[in-house]
Parts: structure tokens; C-alpha cells; sequence
């Protein structure tokens, strides 16, 4: 299928004189009557049909968008992630053979519909993350306006029909294609697809049927909730227009990190440092928990990088707070880089006792196995 655009000589931003002077040159130069040459005749009627598409600028659009497919004359499917010109062909199709699926639709949505959900990013600490609170936030949202109760319409009166519609919501206009006249609908410009029209608006709301306010609420923020969890607060959402029902408010939770403590899952991790004599000799040190300090005990030959598990000091699980995980806390060991005198001179005592001990033991476990004249 050649492009129209080509076949007219033109570029795609073309404007409607543009296209109407290349049409008429190239009707000219092919038209039947004065060029003889073989295709001449199809050539005209391809410059005519591609001329009556591009000037009107509704299949204009439809072609630019889908092609000949969004004329009807193509097997071919637009693209799923634009429908916007495939429904209005489907309107036109629907509308134009008495269909009344569209129709139905937009009638429906000139009752009360559904309000607009929400969204509310909450930030909030890592402990708080950890045992849950009660928390105030203030939501600007859409309340339904409780002068006019929703309608938009000054208390005694009420809407009308819309004139231009008749009370439809929609207009409807005869396409000329080359495959027929087709009726197309299009919402109605006066009353935006309502059906009516206010003519003594409420002067709370401004004929709106709702308005904003910002309201506080209270909110509990459940145990072992993490950066991502979404809370669901069940009609906290902008009121529905016409008085219909409001939507929903979705709290989004960001927690923030803390300097000590690490989170993975249902577990917390951190670390200490202890001197190597501690580790030797074991100790007990005091380190944070969520649940504040802790008594740590140091098994005396404790290995650097290994790691010391507290049952139950870690998340309660979300929805079952009553389980918890572990805290896992890795030892490092420090090691001295300057030593004094004195402590020198024990430490190669402690070498040389060391050193003795292991020659000792040694030569104890020869003899078993040997014997004394071996």
C-alpha cells in the first residue's frame, strides 16, 4: 500500500492548501481524459483517495495514527497502547449501523461514578518501622460539597438538560470515506459528555458538586511494615462526582535508615568491635537493639568475622507480630598498632610460655607414640 503523502508529493506536516494545490497538479497530469498512458487511470483514482483521506482532518489523524488500517479498508491492528482513534472507529462503526454499545457507556457515566484514588508518601523512623504506631496526617482531598449535596446546583433548583445534546452527552457528525458515509459521535463541547447543564450553580462549591479540604486523619502504621509496604485506608479518596461514592487513600511508606542497625527481611543486622584480649578472654558489652541496650556475652576464643545470633530481637513479622526474627551481630577485633614497654614485655612472656608449652606438648605426644629411645 503506498504512502499517501508520497503519492501526493508532500510531507506529513503538510497543510490543507498544500495538499489541495499537489492534488490538483497531479489530477491534472493523470487525469483520464488528457493522459492516455497505461495506469494513468489508477494513478488518478489512487491521487484522489489519498487527497479525500488527508483533507479531512479527522481520517487524516486516524491515518496518521494507524494507517489504512484505521480507515477500515486494512486487516490491520493498531497499536493496543494508544486506543484512543481505534474507539472513536469504533464509534463510528457502532453509532453508524445503530449500535448502541457506546452510547450505553457514556450514559452510564453521567451518573454518580467513583472518586479518585490517593496517594500519600509517608517517611517514617526505622523503629517506628519496627513496633508500629498510631500517626496524624493532614490529606488535602475532595469532600462532597454538603451545601448542594453533590448535585452542583443551588439548593431549590437543579440541572437541565444540555440544549446541544438533548441530554445524550454527545454530538454526532456524518465522516464522508471512501467507503461511505459514516456517523461519528463525539462527546458534546457544552456540557463536556455530562447530559446537563447547570445554570445556577451552588456558590459553595461553584456548581462543582465537591470540594477540597484538608483533613486530618489517623492512621495505624501496622508492626514489621518496610520501605514499599502500601496501606489501604478504605474511602478516604476524593468524593465521586454526582455524589458518588468517595475512593480510596493508599499511605506509602519510606522508613528511614538508621546508623547502627541494618534490615533484611524479618532480621536485623549490626556489628561491634571488641580488643583482642576480649576476645581471648571473653566479655560482656553492652549493644543496641530496637529494644535498646543489651548485654552482649562474649564466649572467651571468639574468632574475628564470626557472628553472635539474639533470638527474637529482630522484625516482627507483618500481620503476625507475635513472631519475630534474630539479630545477627558480627564481632571485629581490634588489634593495637603501637603497644608500650610493659605491655611488650608480657606479651613475649605470654609468647615465650606459648612457645614452650606447644614444644612441651609436643614431645610429650612423640614419646607416646615412639617411645623414649626413639
Amino acid at each position: 500500500m503506498a504512502d499517501f503523502y508520497q503519492l501526493l508529493g508532500v510531507s506529513r506536516s503538510a497543510d490543507a492548501d498544500t495538499l489541495k494545490r499537489a492534488y490538483r497538479k497531479l489530477a491534472r497530469q493523470y487525469h483520464p481524459d488528457i493522459n492516455k498512458d497505461p495506469g494513468a487511470e489508477e494513478k488518478f483514482k489512487e491521487i484522489g483517495r489519498a487527497y479525500e483521506v488527508l483533507a479531512d482532518p479527522d481520517t487524516r489523524a486516524r491515518y496518521d495514527q494507524f494507517g489504512e488500517a484505521g480507515l477500515g479498508g486494512a486487516a490491520g491492528m493498531p497499536d493496543m497502547g494508544d486506543m484512543g482513534g481505534f474507539a472513536d472507529l469504533f464509534e463510528t462503526f457502532f453509532n453508524g449501523f445503530g449500535g448502541q454499545g457506546p452510547q450505553s457507556s457514556r450514559t452510564q457515566r453521567r451518573g454518580p461514578q467513583q472518586g479518585d484514588d490517593l496517594r500519600y508518601d509517608l517517611n517514617i523512623e526505622f523503629k517506628q518501622a519496627i513496633f508500629g504506631e498510631q500517626r496524624e496526617i493532614k490529606i488535602p482531598h475532595l469532600e462532597t460539597c454538603l451545601t448542594c449535596k453533590g448535585v452542583g446546583a443551588k439548593p431549590g433548583t437543579g440541572p437541565t438538560n444540555c440544549s446541544t445534546c438533548g441530554g445524550s452527552g454527545q454530538v454526532r457528525r456524518a465522516t464522508r470515506t471512501p467507503f461511505g458515509n459514516f456517523t461519528q459521535v463525539a462527546e458534546c463541547p457544552s456540557c463536556a459528555g455530562v447530559g446537563q447543564i447547570i445554570s445556577d450553580p451552588c456558590l459553595t462549591c461553584g456548581g462543582n458538586g465537591v470540594k477540597q479540604v484538608r483533613k486530618k486523619l489517623r492512621i495505624n502504621i501496622p508492626p514489621g511494615v518496610d520501605t514499599g509496604t502500601k496501606l489501604r485506608v478504605s474511602g478516604e479518596g476524593n468524593a465521586g462526582p454526582k455524589g458518588g461514592p468517595s475512593g480510596d487513600l493508599y499511605v506509602f511508606i519510606k522508613v528511614r535508615k538508621d546508623s547502627k542497625l541494618r534490615r533484611d527481611g524479618i532480621n536485623i543486622y549490626s556489628e561491634i568491635s571488641i580488643s583482642y584480649l576480649q576476645a581471648i578472654l571473653g566479655d560482656t558489652v553492652a549493644i543496641d537493639t530496637v529494644d535498646g541496650k543489651f548485654e552482649l556475652k562474649i564466649p572467651g576464643g571468639t574468632q574475628p568475622n564470626s557472628t553472635l545470633t539474639l533470638d527474637n530481637k529482630g522484625v516482627p513479622r507483618l500481620g503476625n507480630p507475635v513472631a519475630r526474627g534474630n539479630q545477627e551481630v558480627l564481632i571485629k577485633v581490634k588489634l593495637p598498632t603501637r603497644i608500650n614497654e610493659e605491655e611488650r614485655n608480657l606479651l613475649e612472656k605470654l609468647a615465650s610460655h606459648y612457645s614452650t608449652h606447644n614444644q612441651t606438648t609436643n614431645s610429650g605426644l612423640f614419646s607416646k607414640f615412639f617411645g623414649k629411645d626413639s
